[in-house]
């Protein structure tokens, strides 16, 4: 079971979604992810809610700039992290061994820096909504897994909430082992699986905005 979540084809996922129990998805507070179907979707649950929460259209092209602005600002201000543009929004991912020690979640030095930075970031951009996902690798036992991915997700998440960013902005989701985005047959694989992510991602008022053509080329310049 641990390797068919990397293989397994999208629509055996769509079609096994009214099963999944507490071992392959966890989740808590903040905003609603309103993406449930698109999240099983990809590889990994932020960006099947990127794709499922795209509005499309000239709106869509308006948020996506925002996005590619935001993304910019972000890749300037932490150069260790992943920075990606997914459909209309942003997957952010963070290396596990850099933000924490082995089987640890408290954050390291540099993890509070890289953080803060990213916390700057966001404050700029207060019309978006934060995904935060905790992953592990297949060392060790599923639930432990499962526990320290929840443990990792939080730490992050009441960090940035130190920061100034809005509890009411952050969704959290942990999935231990049961979602890698490569096949856990290496040390180097399982080091880039153990992972925090952090999706970036329009609210209801930044969508109404663009819709109504109130989002311009050059904001957030």
């Amino acid at each position: 079971m641990k390797k068919l979540t990397f293989l397994l084809p999208a629509f055996v996922l769509l079609a096994g979604c009214k099963t999944m129990n507490k071992t392959q998805m966890g989740t808590g507070g903040g905003a609603v992810v309103g993406a449930t179907v698109g999240a099983l979707v990809a590889k990994n649950s932020v960006v099947g809610a990127l794709i499922g929460a795209a509005v499309g259209g000239t709106a869509g092209y308006f948020i996506g700039k925002s996005m590619d602005k935001q993304a910019k600002e972000l890749k300037q201000s932490i150069p260790t992290a992943q920075v990606e543009r997914v459909g209309e929004g942003i997957n952010l991912t963070f290396d596990s061994g850099l933000l924490f020690a082995l089987n640890s979640d408290e954050l390291s030095d540099s993890a509070k820096e890289n953080i803060t930075k990213a916390a700057e970031v966001f404050k700029k951009y207060p019309d978006t909504y934060l995904l935060i996902e905790g992953h592990t690798d297949d060392t060790g036992k599923d639930d432990y897994n499962m526990k320290l991915s929840k443990r990792r997700a939080t730490t992050v998440s009441n960090f940035l909430e130190d920061k100034g960013i809005s509890k009411e902005r952050i969704t959290l989701k942990w999935y231990g082992e049961t979602q890698p985005k490569f096949p856990n047959d290496s040390d180097a694989n399982r080091k880039l699986n153990r992972r925090v992510e952090v999706g970036v991602y329009a609210n209801d008022q930044m969508k109404k905005d663009a819709q109504e053509g109130k989002i311009k080329d050059d904001q957030g310049s």
